[in-house]
């Protein structure tokens, strides 16, 4: 149990630092970076699909057996998210920035980002109650998801009128959350029986949304097809880091 905790807290710790990854990218102008942060897109979506059905799901079919009730938790994981992302973009502000309006849509990304950070600590959490490879896996899997998603909430918060030092502390704050997230899962595991046969595919499902519904979408975006072949490998690659993970195993 102890080595849970340790192993949890110190991933979340980790996924959390990411958010200052923006520090690295200060020197790049948008055009480049929206160059690299497509190939990293399409590299976090192979490592999210893989984890869902190459970790987390087989490790949950193994654990707790397949039916119906498992195919729910999944289909509840997609669920979930599809209503938290439909509330975001309900109350996201489309407004341009300007001197009397700089900074709306910027604190609302700000609010679905620690929303999303809380989550990914549940999954985060949920992984390592199944065993230490497959939280590592995952760990690795929202890593990845979390750079492309850390850059682009970085620009974002520069667009809307933050400095660069406010930006950066902001987006770590908000990345706290995910700490929260961890910690409710081992918390609650503690006193509901049988939590983690839930949460694990409950998690898969929500990696296959994000995959699937938002990093793909993106992915469509781009039409140069030397570009194209160039996600298609990157996305491969992601697909392979998460087989290479299963030698830990």
């Amino acid at each position: 149990m102890a080595n849970e905790w340790i192993y949890s807290l110190v991933s979340v710790g980790i996924v959390s630092l990411v958010s200052l990854i923006g520090i690295l990218f200060l020197s790049l102008n948008v055009k480049k970076l929206n160059s690299i942060v497509l190939f990293l897109v399409s590299f976090s979506a192979g490592a999210l699909f893989a984890d869902a059905f190459i970790h987390l799901l087989p490790e949950a079919v193994r654990e707790y057996g397949f039916g119906v009730e498992l195919s729910l938790y999944v289909l509840s994981g997609i669920m979930f998210f599809f209503v938290v992302e439909k509330f975001i973009h309900w109350h996201h502000c489309h407004l341009e920035p300007n001197k009397h309006h700089p900074h709306p849509f910027a604190y609302m990304n700000l609010l679905g980002d620690a929303v999303h950070n809380f989550i990914d600590g549940l999954i985060i959490g949920a992984s390592y109650l199944v065993n230490t490879p497959t939280g590592i896996a995952t760990t690795l899997a929202v890593v990845l998801h979390e750079v492309p998603q850390e850059i682009g909430d970085f620009g974002v918060l520069l667009h809307g009128g933050f400095s660069k030092s406010k930006a950066l502390l902001m987006n770590f704050l908000t990345s706290l959350t995910a700490v929260l997230g961890t910690v409710l899962a081992l918390f609650l595991n503690n006193h509901i029986s049988n939590l983690s046969a839930f949460l694990v595919p409950f998690a898969a499902g929500g990696f296959i949304y994000i995959a699937g519904s938002d990093l793909i979408p993106e992915l469509h975006k781009e039409e140069d097809m030397g570009k194209s072949f160039i996600q298609l490998i990157t996305f491969l690659l992601g697909i392979a880091v998460m087989l290479v993970l299963l030698l830990v195993e």
